[in-house]
């Protein structure tokens, strides 16, 4: 073996610790960003959170009260000229309108530094500003009884009571002995959230068993104790499916719409009703009626009045107890009217409000020329953690500045969907936006998941408006969204006695110009969970 140098020229390319962590509080969502923020509120002593405006704001949007539309341009930014600075750009736009949160575009190509080291310096930089300083700071309404106006959704559900605690302010009005009452509470709280029993007596009376006397003697003793443990339950099992909601304490599906029946007027519907709910639920799925018939000894026309009774039950009583928080969704981006135009803006209920820590940072600043060899390190330490600190504020800036251009430029590609609603959706992919605005389809693809958009329709997640696209006769083309918004239009307007099959909602789309297979619009229907033609056909 023959020992020798040599030289070797490559390159490659490394994401820096702060391209990292831009790129990943890119993808987050609101509620994982909060997260990471309490976080970093808990770990960085520089970091701070505030409700009081800053002073000044040096860096940021540099523009404000954006409309979107084509050829219109921020009258602010176009009274400024072109070499003024961004503070003058942002000083002139809050003294405008100082109620207004960030909003419009702006330019997200700031260079990155190279390392988390500290430049030396611990002077205020204009990044220890508060940005978001426009956003109203939120409150907790619920300490405030009488302002119920203020209140938002996610207070009042946490509020809201839940379905254990409905049942056990009933089963405190029931004369019960301790026995009773403990096997009613066990029983209350092995519900689900839908109010049904998962588990069968004989489980539940051992696991109770279990929970009381871990020590149990010989089998023989077990079984006797887990029996009368099961008979106990089966009297509050009584009591439970007395209560309200009705159909609370079910086993199965077909227990739970007995219970309901069984509360209705005795009436011959009422009566084909619970046969229809001891025999196999797939024949009332698929309304098979001429069996149903036979096996309930009724005529055809009972029991069609027997399933629409059974249609208008609950099949799930513990639904309106259910937490309805976690199925809020807070938008990002809010989009109105502006004129002939929509305004884009973020969201200043989602927006942090941070700035670095002034008397440490000031601390830091005057202790800069005191330093002896044995506070040195400590020094580099948290001048560490203070540029930690400036640059987590900056890439927070950052994400927001990039959801605020995607969300613009999907607005101007999809100016018709805001005027006009689904049907006027034109297809859309991520390379066009990337092209568009410089930026690569992953950082597109990061921006639009899990960010929502509040519009005059409703809120939609960013990528709801992207869709592929189907030729059409004259040799344009269609977005999915509006074909699936067309498919939900002619289900919508079918006769309940003869629904459309997927072939004939297929013929419809092509009197329409849009070439459309049988299983594509099998696939666009089963996207939005509409059932078939044969469980479509009205009783």
């Amino acid at each position: 073996m023959k020992q020798g140098l040599s030289l070797r020229v490559s390159q490659h390319l490394a994401l820096t610790p702060q391209l990292q962590q831009s790129i990943r509080l890119l993808q987050l969502s609101t509620l994982e960003m909060a997260q990471e923020v309490e976080q970093m509120l808990d770990e960085n002593p520089f970091l701070e959170r505030t409700d009081e405006q800053a002073d000044r704001e040096a860096f940021g949007l540099e523009q404000t009260d954006a409309v979107v539309s084509a050829g219109e341009q921020i009258a602010e930014a176009s009274a400024l000229p072109p070499d003024a600075p961004s503070t003058d750009r942002i000083s002139s736009a809050e003294s405008t309108d100082s109620d207004h949160s960030v909003e419009s575009r702006v330019d997200g190509d700031s260079p990155l530094e190279e390392s988390w080291d500290g430049d030396g310096s611990v002077d205020m930089a204009p990044d220890d500003g508060e940005w978001g300083g426009e956003a109203l700071a939120r409150t907790n309404n619920l300490n405030n009884a009488g302002d119920d106006e203020t209140a938002s959704a996610a207070e009042l559900a946490r509020a809201a009571t839940s379905l254990q605690d409905h049942l056990h302010d009933q089963a405190r009005c029931l004369r019960l002995n301790d026995e009773d009452r403990a096997a009613l509470y066990f029983l209350i709280e092995s519900l689900n959230e839908d109010g049904y029993l998962e588990d069968t007596l004989s489980d539940l009376a051992q696991a109770w068993l279990r929970m009381s006397s871990p020590n149990v003697g010989d089998a023989g003793e077990d079984l006797e104790a887990r029996e009368e443990l099961a008979q106990r339950l089966g009297v509050a099992l009584q009591l439970l499916q007395h209560m309200e909601p009705t159909g609370v304490g079910a086993r199965d599906l077909g227990e739970c719409l007995r219970l309901q029946i069984e509360e209705l007027r005795n009436s011959p519907e009422a009566r084909a009703a619970l046969t229809i709910c001891a025999q196999p639920l797939e024949l009332m799925a698929k309304r098979d009626i001429k069996r149903l018939c036979s096996l309930c000894g009724a005529d055809d026309e009972t029991v069609r009045a027997a399933l629409a009774l059974i249609a208008r039950l609950e099949p799930k009583p513990g639904r309106r107890f259910v937490n309805v928080e976690r199925n809020i969704v807070v938008p990002d981006v809010l989009v109105t009217r502006a004129g002939r135009g929509f305004k884009v803006q973020l969201n200043p209920e989602v927006m942090p409000r941070l700035r670095v820590q002034d008397v440490y940072a000031n601390a830091m600043r005057q202790n800069r020329g005191g330093r002896d060899n044995g506070t040195e390190a400590g020094h580099a330490a948290m001048q560490q953690r203070l540029q930690e600190a400036r640059w987590f504020i900056k890439n927070i800036q950052q994400r927001f500045d990039t959801i605020l251009r995607v969300s613009s430029a999907i607005v101007e590609r999809q100016r018709n969907f805001f005027m006009h609603g689904e049907l006027a959706m034109r297809p859309l992919v991520l390379r066009e936006i990337a092209d568009e605005l410089g930026l690569h389809e992953s950082t597109i693809s990061r921006v639009t998941t899990a960010k929502y958009m509040a519009t005059p329709f409703g809120t939609f997640e960013l990528k709801y408006f992207f869709g592929s696209s189907l030729g059409t006769e004259t040799g344009g083309n269609a977005s999915s969204t509006a074909v699936r918004a067309l498919l939900k239009q002619f289900i919508a307007a079918e006769e309940v006695t003869k629904p459309l099959s997927d072939n004939q909602l297929s013929d419809l789309l092509k009197e329409q110009g849009i070439e459309c297979a049988r299983r594509t619009v099998a696939k666009y229907r089963e996207a939005l969970r509409i059932a078939p033609a044969n469980l479509r056909k009205s009783l």
